[in-house]
């Protein structure tokens, strides 16, 4: 019977998302949906013959910042080429609105840009639908941008006016379909924040069913105190908890994970629904101007949210106004300047204000697999998809948690792997009707060779698309094919209850 299905992918090895042992067979798909799963009878208009090959859902970033990236870069090739078929943007506090506040806010990471206005999150959600890109797009309200929208910059307790006008903005930006908030609370303005204005907050979250993801107060030495900070807010506000990029910064700090972890399992078997993300590499990304301002370029002590980064640790991915400072280390810069890391680093933020973007080697090899192995743990980028030196985790991330720490390494059984990808994300997050591969779900799915699957972006050459991914398909189209970008943009604002 000649087109039965819209595609049918043929002989293929099944990791279904849910963690199960993978089987062999085929998978039908008929518009923008999973019709079959098996052995599956009827011909396809367009048939793929995927013998010795991996074929799961499409990979969920649950940590992203591609809140603009979407408009301004739409074929999102550096996500989709690694197999990302849903990107949850709006971490780390930073949001997509009040749009003027975002706006600025994103300034630092993209310029000026133009980019379409919209009113609220139910405007930045129809934006998307209105101009989609390849992949599909989950939104949390951000903290930071909805405390500046209130307070500006100050840094003090909000009046019972700025705090229900804080309380209005979280609301509408659940009730149009945020998947719940963030906060960023190393970055301003959310620094400023206490942990009685962020739960107040989080309630509004419990009302949807949303969750709370947080990029904590501190990942260096007071890390546990931040994590139980975390957790207090999660269980007073009555919602789950995701803890952003779990990680001890700092190499005075290695080894405090598995205390971290100890409070997670603590909380979790008191009946928390607390999990955590994680990129796989030892160093991290972020904006110069939070580095110095939380202690990382002083001379070691305690007090440092981030750690004490050494010089030569700290290497420049971005700052548009000086681009020949990029690729360059702080201490190339300090050597040539003649002034120690501290006066160099403030001298680089005064000329390049939040533009600055930096990659920083402060983690433990250890501690990425003690934090890797652990079943709270799921995958998100954290990638800044900006300058010429982007951290490699804007391309490679997901194909190396498969590659390098499930088949190299042996950290997890590669169904597993696929399982902190794409079941569980979904489930965590409540995207309805994705993250396996069964009948009636979205036809978001991700063809690879799990032999030769290789993150191949480094630090030098961060913008190289990774080896052994072959196609992947978003709302049942075609983004990659055999290795190649379609250009096609079938991909949806998610909201959640919708």
């Amino acid at each position: 019977m000649a087109g039965t299905w819209d595609l049918v992918i043929r002989n293929t090895t099944i990791y279904d998302g849910t963690g199960a042992k993978p089987t062999v067979g085929d998978v039908a798909i008929s518009g923008d949906r999973i019709a079959a799963v098996g052995d599956v009878s009827g011909e396809g208009v367009q048939e793929v013959d995927a013998r010795n090959r991996a074929l799961a859902p499409g990979f969920i970033d649950v940590h992203s910042h591609d809140d603009f990236a979407v408009f301004l870069t739409p074929a999102m090739d550096f996500k989709v080429m690694q197999g990302v078929t849903t990107d949850v943007v709006g971490n780390c506090g930073m949001g997509a609105a009040p749009f003027p506040i975002a706006v600025a806010m994103f300034s630092g990471l993209h310029g000026r840009s133009n980019v379409p206005e919209w009113h609220g999150y139910a405007g930045y959600l129809a934006e998307i639908d209105r101009n989609p890109p390849s992949l599909n797009v989950a939104a949390l309200v951000g903290h930071g941008t909805v405390r500046y929208s209130a307070m500006g910059n100050a840094c003090r307790e909000p009046s019972a006016k700025e705090l229900d006008h804080m309380r209005a903005v979280v609301r509408e930006g659940l009730e149009s379909g945020a998947f719940g908030m963030s906060t960023g609370l190393i970055y301003e303005p959310g620094r400023y924040a206490r942990t009685a204005e962020i739960i107040e907050l989080a309630r509004e979250a419990n009302r949807t069913g949303g969750l709370y993801a947080s990029h904590m107060r501190d990942e260096a030495a007071h890390l546990l105190d931040a994590v139980r900070e975390t957790i207090h807010i999660g269980e007073e506000a009555g919602v789950p908890v995701q803890i952003s990029h779990h990680k001890a910064s700092g190499r005075e700090n290695w080894g405090l994970v598995n205390e971290s972890l100890k409070l997670v399992d603590e909380a979790r078997g008191r009946g928390l629904d607390v999990t955590a993300d994680q990129y796989p590499y030892t160093s991290g990304s972020t904006i110069l101007q939070a580095v110095i301002q939380n202690g990382g370029l002083d001379e070691p002590g305690d007090t440092g949210a981030v750690g004490t980064i050494p010089p030569e640790k700290l290497l420049f991915a971005s700052t548009p106004k000086h681009p020949e400072w990029e690729g360059r280390t702080l201490k190339d810069l300090c050597d040539q300047w003649k002034l120690a890391p501290r006066a160099a680093g403030e001298r680089i933020a005064a000329e390049e204000g939040p533009g600055a973007v930096v990659v920083m080697e402060t983690m433990n090899e250890d501690d990425v697999r003690t934090v890797m192995r652990h079943p709270s743990t799921m995958i998100g980028s954290d990638g800044l998809a900006m300058g010429s030196r982007p951290h490699p985790r804007l391309y490679g991330t997901f194909p190396r948690v498969l590659a390098r720490y499930a088949r190299d390494a042996g950290l997890m059984t590669l169904e597993e792997g696929v399982h902190r990808m794409t079941g569980m994300p979904a489930a965590k997050f409540g995207l309805k009707e994705r993250g396996q591969v069964r009948p009636g779900f979205y036809a978001d799915l991700v063809i690879f060779d799990p032999s030769s699957l290789l993150d191949t972006a480094t630090y030098d050459q961060p913008r190289r698309y990774p080896e052994g991914l072959h196609h992947v398909f978003v709302n049942g189209t075609a983004v990659v094919r055999d290795g190649l970008h379609t250009g096609a943009r079938p991909g949806r604002a998610l909201r959640r209850n919708s």
